[in-house]
């Protein structure tokens, strides 16, 4: 579907204000850095296009899939971890309150951003090898929704937390 002039460029104004912001904030505040806009606007690697593509991502397999979050959210259904990918995934998620406990003591929000980037590329590899959607099993296809959906929360949280906003699509 074709986005309006007004979405793009609030998509625009989104991504582009995040990556400075994620761009300076990714780094260690005690090490120098070279300016780099291409780097900053990379759909792969350490950015905040890449953090912000993911949670896009999340978001539109709800849209495909016409998931009512409300729903899944109160489902009292539990998450299946028969794959490695998906176990992987809920550890890495666990571990969100471990990581800004420890950027609070350091000082160092290129900590955020660190787990950030290692949540996005976990939830990058769940996605290649966990069908969602297409899933035959609906506990497994209910169970895997609930993990899209913790991700998409910890990354968008984990940015407001940072100051950068995320978009439905990008």
């Amino acid at each position: 579907s074709e986005l309006s002039e007004e979405t793009r460029r609030h998509i625009a104004d989104v991504v582009g204000h995040g990556a400075i912001k994620y761009a300076d904030l990714s780094h260690n505040r005690t090490s120098d850095y070279v300016f780099s806009y291409d780097k900053m606007m990379a759909l792969e690697g350490n950015t905040a296009t890449y953090m912000q593509y993911s949670y896009a991502r999340v978001q539109s397999i709800f849209r495909k899939g016409d998931v009512d979050l409300d729903a899944l959210r109160q489902s009292a259904s539990a998450i299946l971890l028969g794959h490695a990918a998906e176990r992987a995934l809920a550890m890495m998620i666990l571990r969100y309150s471990e990581a800004l406990e420890q950027v609070v003591e350091d000082y160092r929000p290129n900590q955020l951003t660190n787990y950030l980037f290692d949540l996005a590329k976990r939830f990058s590899s769940f996605f290649e090898q966990c069908p969602v959607l297409k899933s035959e099993d609906e506990a497994i296809k209910r169970s895997r929704l609930k993990l899209c959906d913790l991700t998409g929360r910890v990354i968008a949280h984990g940015l407001d937390l940072l100051g950068i906003g995320v978009v439905d699509q990008m």
